[in-house]
């Protein structure tokens, strides 16, 4: 079930961290120009805010240890000993839905 969870207009810099009650960890929103992504923010190495890392051939890297996160997959790179949660996300207009 496809579910709207934020506006395009709301990301700043491409980037927004949505906190919904039915999860328990936040979920990260990214905007690359050409698509949505949306992954857990919390990096499973050390609960690091992935937020403030930077996008890199289409990776997010965790600022405090360099584990890397596939935007599409969630699958990582050590130090990380496990992947991050991935959700499909599409936009409708301003509008980005993710399927929860």
């Amino acid at each position: 079930m496809w579910t709207p969870v934020a506006k395009l207009s709301e990301l700043e810099n491409g980037r927004l961290v949505v906190k919904r009650p039915e999860h328990r960890k936040p979920i990260l929103l990214l905007y690359t120009g050409e698509e949505v992504f949306a992954l857990e923010d919390i990096c499973t190495h050390d609960d690091g805010p992935l937020h403030e890392g930077d996008v890199e051939d289409g990776q997010i890297v965790c600022p405090r240890h360099g584990a890397r996160f596939d935007l599409k997959t969630g699958r990582q790179t050590l130090p990380a000993p496990r992947p991050v949660k991935v959700f499909p996300a599409r936009l409708e207009g301003d509008t980005i839905l993710l399927d929860l």
